[in-house]
């Protein structure tokens, strides 16, 4: 079994079309050609953290997949990241283990901002301004990965810590951006017509009176059970309300609160796949406002870690 750490990956991925290899994964899962069991999951509270377990595979291919990613929000006072993981790479045909992918969570946040790229291209309407609520790994890799569809680079970012904030803007403008701090989310959703979610809230961050139309809402925080950024009304306000998986969603997520309060019907749910194949409509007008609740998706797993082992091996002959 090859054992590949986290520089080696890092390596591994230049010059792959993740975007593409992720989109064909989502249509795979909507049109019933992946296999994606439950989510396996941990949840511990002193200290708070959670680990999800997501193993799967897309028929006909040659592995299947299992995927270990855990986020302990103290770490940060061991001097570590609040992400860890790994993943495991199995022959489909045999099931013989090829590869431990030791990425240390980092193939999970690449392909959690690779699906939020899909959505913004798919769902937004020409970016004018990215709004960002949260300061960590994802509300920086959300921003970085739209580099290659859009040309701003104009960001207005709220958080509950002010120094992780001031931080956030001094690290993104290093990288070519101007970032704007806002001292509520309210303001980042009246400049901004694509909002980006990512912290670990329990309790409402954006509210429906904070919208306006045009815009489009990537949600990426919510991935728990109890989870929730997007309050009361917001999703009914919705002109098309994504979900990356229907099954997933209607458990945890923003979905599932928006549906247990009645907001929505689950016939009202459009699957990011089915949007990428061309079945559903998700954007009919400039003026819609679109939701994608993103709760990570095996088959994103599947086809990252794919991509990692085929350049391995076409490197290593």
């Amino acid at each position: 079994m090859h054992i590949l750490n986290r520089e080696t990956i890092e390596g591994l991925l230049n010059g792959v079309d993740l975007s593409s290899l992720i989109s064909k994964g989502f249509i795979a899962y909507s049109t019933g050609q992946a296999v994606v069991p439950p989510i396996g999951e941990l949840t511990f509270k002193d200290p708070p953290g959670d680990v999800h377990i997501k193993y799967g595979y897309i028929k006909r291919n040659k592995y299947y997949v299992i995927k270990i990613a855990s986020g302990f929000w103290r770490n940060e006072d061991y001097g570590i990241p609040n992400g860890q993981g790994m993943m495991l790479l199995f022959n489909q045909n045999t099931g013989v283990p090829l590869a431990l992918l030791q990425d240390e969570a980092m193939l999970t946040d690449i392909r959690t901002a690779i699906a939020g790229q899909i959505c913004a291209s798919s769902l937004a309407n020409e970016i004018n301004c990215i709004g960002i609520i949260g300061t960590g790994v994802q509300a920086r890799l959300q921003v970085e990965y739209l580099q290659n569809i859009t040309q701003c680079r104009d960001i207005m970012v709220w958080g509950r810590n002010i120094d992780k904030v001031r931080k956030y803007k001094n690290d993104m403008e290093e990288k070519g951006f101007t970032v704007f701090i806002k001292t509520n989310a309210k303001d980042v959703c009246e400049g901004c017509n694509l909002i980006i979610t990512t912290t670990a809230s329990k309790d409402p961050i954006i509210f429906k009176d904070d919208l306006k139309p045009g815009t489009h809402i990537t949600a990426v925080g919510a991935d728990a059970v109890g989870k929730r950024e997007l309050g009361k009304g917001v999703l009914g306000l919705a002109n098309a309300v994504v979900a990356d998986s229907v099954v997933q969603c209607v458990e945890r997520g923003e979905i599932s609160h928006a549906l247990s309060a009645r907001e929505i019907k689950t016939k009202q749910i459009c699957e990011l796949g089915h949007i990428l194949s061309g079945k559903s409509v998700g954007r009919k007008n400039s003026e819609n406002i679109t939701i994608a609740d993103l709760t990570g998706v095996a088959v994103q797993d599947v086809q990252i870690a794919t991509a990692v082992f085929e350049s391995y091996l076409e490197k290593s002959k």
